[in-house]
């Protein structure tokens, strides 16, 4: 299997899309709503790092990373979200390699951490766990995860970019 990530192109726009609806249709912790979300986000500017997955010459995955604030304060921190591959090129390690592969590139531009809305049994490979001293209102802190990529001197309430919040 010869998969390549790459920052994603105009062109891939509305595989993206496809791809992330069929992702997220059957998730139960799900409104449906992330391909509309990548959507705001790129249309905010605000998607600092965005790859696609792409074998055989097909897109096949994608995901995105935002800025986040901290107690009102971009701090260099940043939301892994939503991430996406198409149903039947799942567990194949696609999704590992692109998160991966945004950790390098945030990582790379200075990048302090990375946090998430997901499933702990899935993120914590990658080192996430849930940091007391980070909070996100409204999510069960099991469930809302922080990954430092140095010494962590964030602490407060965190923000996920208001295009988190498009339903169309």
């Amino acid at each position: 299997m010869n998969i390549i990530i790459r920052n994603e192109k105009k062109s891939d726009f509305e595989a993206i899309s496809e791809i992330t609806r069929a992702a997220f249709e059957n998730e139960p912790h799900s409104n449906q709503t992330e391909q509309f979300i990548i959507t705001a986000l790129r249309a905010a500017r605000s998607l600092t790092v965005s790859l696609v997955a792409e074998m055989e010459g097909k897109v096949v995955g994608h995901i995105a990373f935002s800025p986040v604030t901290i107690d009102g304060r971009n701090c260099d921190w940043y939301g892994l979200g939503p991430i996406s591959v198409s149903p039947e090129h799942q567990r194949q390690g696609i999704g590992k390699s692109m998160i991966q592969e945004g950790f390098r590139l945030l990582k790379k531009s200075g990048a302090k951490g990375c946090v998430l809305v997901g499933d702990p049994g899935y993120y914590k490979r990658f080192g996430f766990k849930n940091l007391p001293c980070l909070i996100l209102e409204g999510v069960p802190p099991e469930n809302f995860l922080a990954l430092p990529f140095g010494e962590n001197n964030a602490h407060g309430i965190v923000v996920f970019h208001e295009g988190f919040g498009a339903t169309n």
